[in-house]
Order: structure tokens, then sequence, then C-alpha cells
């Protein structure tokens, strides 16, 4: 256990440590309980940046980069409750209380006002990094649920299983739609028959790798303006196909 109110932590490893899983915003006016508590999420791989009161802490998620705020209640400037309910008038950043009230009203109150989940101290820093983490995932969930992926003049809804073309449902079969999707996943890159054998059907070098190039075939008939003159999938002669989006010519 790590109390985050006495821990000081060996900086010793930082040098070893990995590229950062995700950054980490924490809002807190105690400039010791930020200090271990900074050291011991970043032994854990976050990168964490603090801020010492409501408005800084503001300006700080205003400037981009951050995937996690954790946000005491107790702020000089302003309350943690207000701080929360700024971040959700703009943003859907997952947001966790860290506070030492224990009171059932205020943890409600906080939740109330945004808040996605809340710790109270001292913090056990291996739960609080498993709370982040379960934060970031539903958080992440939650965006490819409702990203629309524009590709011309088709938009891909991946969370719903929905292709449109000009604002129309596209009938896509569960392997075209898979197919697409792994087009996607790989904009501008070039994807050959073996690779999306394995990715998409779920098996390398068996079977003919012709399925592939019939079910392009069927996609573009669905997706493309002139199938016979691919835009969107296009062929990479002796390698494979490519999904080409923006401005980039085929």
């Amino acid at each position: 256990m790590v109390d985050a109110c006495d821990g000081v932590h060996d900086a010793s490893g930082a040098a070893g440590r990995m590229r950062a899983v995700a950054t980490v915003l924490f809002i807190e006016d105690d400039r010791a309980i930020r200090a271990a508590l900074r050291l011991a999420l970043e032994d854990e791989g976050y990168d964490v940046r603090e801020a010492g009161d409501g408005r800084s802490g503001l300006a700080d998620l205003a400037s981009g980069g951050v995937d996690v705020v954790l946000l005491d209640l107790r702020l000089p400037d302003m309350s943690g409750f207000d701080v929360c309910r700024e971040i959700r008038s703009s943003s859907q950043v997952p947001v966790i209380m860290v506070t030492a009230q224990s009171d059932t009203h205020d943890l409600v109150a906080g939740l109330e006002a945004g808040a996605d989940d809340y710790v109270t101290k001292p913090v056990v820093v291996k739960e609080l990094a498993a709370r982040i983490r379960v934060a970031l995932r539903r958080h992440r969930q939650s965006l490819a649920e409702t990203e629309v992926l524009r590709i011309g003049n088709v938009e891909l809804l991946r969370g719903q299983g929905i292709v449109r073309k000009e604002g129309r449902e596209v009938a896509l079969t569960r392997t075209e739609f898979n197919l697409l999707c792994e087009f996607a996943d790989h904009p501008n890159m070039v994807l050959s028959r073996d690779q999306l054998l394995e990715r998409v059907w779920g098996y390398e070098h068996l079977g003919d790798s012709r399925v592939v190039d019939a079910h392009v075939r069927r996609l573009r008939v669905k997706i493309e303006d002139q199938p016979d003159d691919p835009r969107i999938v296009v062929t990479v002669r002796g390698l494979g196909y490519r999904l080409v989006t923006g401005d980039r010519a085929p």
C-alpha cells in the first residue's frame, strides 16, 4: 500500500521506464500529495501533469494531450464539483475524484457532476492505476462506438456496424464490413492478400487468396462511384490493396 500523503518514491528507475501508456492530469493543491502520486503513477507507466488549483487544471486540460483527470474535491479557488462540471461542458475525458472525504453525499455529488469514478485518501496506487485503466478502456470503447470515419462520400460507423454512402445506408455482409474495417485501420497502407486472409478470415496461407479479390470486387460495387475505376480501395499491382484517404491519389 502506498499512502499518497507519506510516499516518497525512489526515482532511480525512471530511465528504464517504458513509454507512457497515458497522460494523467492531477489537479490537487497539496504539493506533497501531487509529488508522491506523480512518482507512484510514473512507476506504473503513466505520464503525469500537475496543477495546483482548478483554473490552472482547466487551462492545462484545454492545451490538449490529457487522457484522464484526477481531481481533488477541495481546491483553493473553486470546488472540484465546479471543475468537473466545466470539464463536462466541453470534454468527455475520464475524471476520477481523489478526496479525503468518505461522506456519501460528497461522493454522489461528484458522480452527479460528471465524474466517472472516485478514490479516497490515503490512495492505494495499484487500485488507482486499475481504476484509471478501467476508465480509459470504457472511454476508448465509447469513442469507438460513436466514431464516424469519413472516406470521401462514404461513412463508416464501426461501433454500430453501419456504412453509409452519400447519407444512405449500404448493406454489407459481415465479411465485407470486416474487410472495410481492416482497410480503415491501415489508411494509405498496402495490405497484401495474405495479410487480409489472416486478419479478416483468420487463417494464413490456407485457401485461395482469390477469395480476397472476389470480396474486394463486391465491396467496390457497393461503395465506389465507379467500381471499375476505384478511388477508395485501389489495387497496388503485384502487392495488394490500399485504402485511399484524404487527397492522396491512387
